[in-house]
């Protein structure tokens, strides 16, 4: 399962909002890289592929590949701004260690 954070859910519907494709899904991601061993990936994508595991949260749709899904399940995507500006924050229960940037974490072996 992954979750939003009230503040996350505003901002991904007001940059919804702005796009000329209002089909759009919320699509999070986890590649090999970054700071640490992993880094999380967030885009809109109109393509759901047949093994992509899908979550509804109140009308907003996470779109999550099934290899990825194994290294954010219970994933909390938080949004915050301060004085250097607004950023999503990315909750791990799976990571074991994150960068000082918060996009990249490692993970037990």
């Amino acid at each position: 399962m992954i979750h939003l954070s009230k503040s996350a859910a505003s901002e991904i519907q007001r940059l919804q909002s702005k796009r000329q494709n209002m089909g759009t899904r919320l699509r999070l991601g986890v590649q090999t890289g970054g700071c640490a061993d992993f880094f999380y990936t967030l885009d809109f994508d109109s393509t759901v592929k047949p093994e992509d595991q899908i979550y509804d949260h109140n009308g907003i749709q996470i779109v999550v590949d099934l290899q990825s899904l194994s290294y954010i399940s219970d994933l909390t995507l938080d949004y915050s701004e301060d004085l250097m500006g607004g950023g999503f924050r990315f909750h791990n229960p799976q990571a074991s260690t994150s960068c000082s940037c918060g996009n990249s974490f490692s993970m037990a072996q």
